[in-house]
């Protein structure tokens, strides 16, 4: 029986450091530039504030937002991951399923999380 896809103590740390990562970011950019009306407002303006990487990263963010970007990211990396466990795969998936979640794909960004759940009932990739 082959062992089953479980990350090192390691490698979890550095999963953790990247979903807190990922939903910290997301967090601010939803707060500070999104939901924050004066941001907002003077990002759309063109004002002097326009040319931050606040107003680049609001903007990014609506347009990933408009097309799904995160949530679709999440998934098929999960599922991918699902298919051929890797921790690298894992990675991306947790940071995008974290975007996701905070910045309203949660429909794609849940179900990507759930497939990485059970990625981790799969069978290793075999060594060599």
């Amino acid at each position: 029986m082959m062992p089953l896809f479980l990350p090192t103590a390691r490698q979890t740390n550095w999963l953790l450091i990247v979903g807190f990562l990922s939903v910290g970011e997301a967090l601010y950019i939803r707060y500070m530039a999104i939901e924050n009306v004066t941001v907002e407002l003077a990002c759309q303006a063109g004002l002097q504030l326009s040319r931050t990487w606040l107003c680049t990263a609001f903007r990014w963010s609506i347009i990933f937002y408009n097309h799904e970007v995160f949530g679709s990211l999440a998934l098929a990396a999960a599922l991918l991951n699902l298919l051929r466990p890797s921790i690298v795969l894992m990675a991306l998936a947790l940071a995008a399923a974290g975007f996701g979640l905070v910045l309203h794909n949660a429909g794609l960004a849940a179900l990507a999380a759930g497939v990485l759940i059970l990625s981790l009932a799969r069978p290793a990739p075999a060594q060599g």
